[in-house]
């Protein structure tokens, strides 16, 4: 599987980040390709994470890769424990390119998941990592990190990048 396209707000598939993702029933070879080429399509993109739901698959995984950490596949993920330090950082979008606001979140998670092995894992995440499993977890929800800023600003962002799109 070769680099695989990100739905974007605006686009055809846009209503599928809207909608909550399935659970993954078997991690099987074709949850690995698909997670393989999510992976190689973040670098391209230079993102830091994505979710099943932007790559138009409805399904509760997805793939991080934080600065200096590994490239993660985190696949029917819950989380666990979040702290009581909300903090704010200013976060985009592989599905909203261009589009950037500051959203406060829990500074620590822990999260539960699986990988593309099928092996169970857990992780106390901080920083940069808590912010982007934080922020792909939402798209399993169909959220997108715009629905956490104020409404006034989200309106004035969408509406910019609505006419820059059309």
């Amino acid at each position: 599987m070769s680099m695989i396209d990100v739905v974007t707000v605006g686009s055809t598939y846009e209503d599928i980040l809207r909608k909550q993702a399935a659970t993954v029933a078997d991690i099987d070879e074709k949850i690995v390709r698909l997670t393989t080429a999510m992976i190689e399509s973040l670098e391209i993109h230079k993102g830091i994470g994505l979710a099943g739901p932007q790559v138009n698959e409805q399904l509760r995984l997805f793939v991080t890769h934080a600065q200096d950490d590994i490239p993660r596949v985190f696949i029917n993920p819950e989380i666990i424990m979040t702290s009581d330090d909300i903090v704010p950082y200013e976060e985009g979008c592989l599905s909203i390119p261009g589009v950037w606001a500051d959203v406060m979140r829990p500074a620590e998670i822990t999260i539960q998941a699986w990988n593309e092995k099928g092996r169970p894992f857990t992780i106390d995440a901080h920083g940069i990592l808590a912010r982007v499993i934080q922020h792909e977890y939402d798209h399993l929800r169909g959220r997108l990190f715009i629905d956490r800023i104020e409404e006034k600003k989200r309106e004035r962002l969408m509406k910019v990048y609505l006419k820059n799109i059309g």
